[in-house]
């Protein structure tokens, strides 16, 4: 149930493809690492959905791009790791509320912002500096980070939410914890 709702969510990635100009970074890849981190017992399962949503979809996305197939990029690394880093964060909502999740993606998203804008991934566009660096940082907050932590939020509202109503419903999708209480 877990991989299905991640997995259906993650066409969400391609809004920000329709939408380059308004939508840039409104993706689901944050709310579905921080769910993943928060609902998968087995962590790795939760890791390896994440990597496999974005590996894929850039793949798919890139090629609408550029018309070419494209497996692997040069900063790709510097992208794959905080959403990584989200799954670790997501593993600290112990019990799913507006807080909790909010507060998470706000952590997760200011980590996101920090290390993907380097200024060395963007050539000679910002000097290699310090200077460069809050350069780099005061470009994307607007159009990028703010859009990822709405994004992020509005996702994990509908994931949070619908496998709470979810579990409410079936009890078979309950912790063992949570069927003891």
């Amino acid at each position: 149930m877990l991989i299905l709702m991640m997995l259906l969510i993650s066409l969400g990635r391609l809004l920000s493809y329709e939408f380059p100009h308004t939508l840039s970074n409104f993706t689901p890849l944050g709310a579905i690492a921080l769910f993943g981190g928060a609902y998968f017992t087995d962590k790795w399962k939760a890791y390896l959905v994440v990597l496999a949503t974005l590996f894929l979809s850039d793949i798919f996305i890139n090629y609408l791009y550029t018309s070419k197939l494209i497996l692997w990029y040069s900063g790709a690394i510097w992208v794959y790791v905080p959403f990584l880093v989200m799954v670790f964060i997501g593993s600290f909502i112990k019990k799913a509320s507006v807080v909790n999740v909010t507060l998470s993606s706000v952590i997760a998203v200011c980590f996101h912002w920090l290390v993907t804008d380097l200024p060395w991934f963007y050539g000679d566009r910002y000097p290699h500096t310090l200077g460069g660096y809050g350069q780099s940082l005061v470009a994307a907050l607007i159009p990028f980070e703010c859009n990822m932590l709405f994004g992020d939020i509005v996702f994990c509202a509908i994931l949070f939410g619908g496998f709470e109503l979810a579990k409410s419903k079936y009890t078979a999708l309950r912790s063992k914890r949570e069927l003891a209480l």
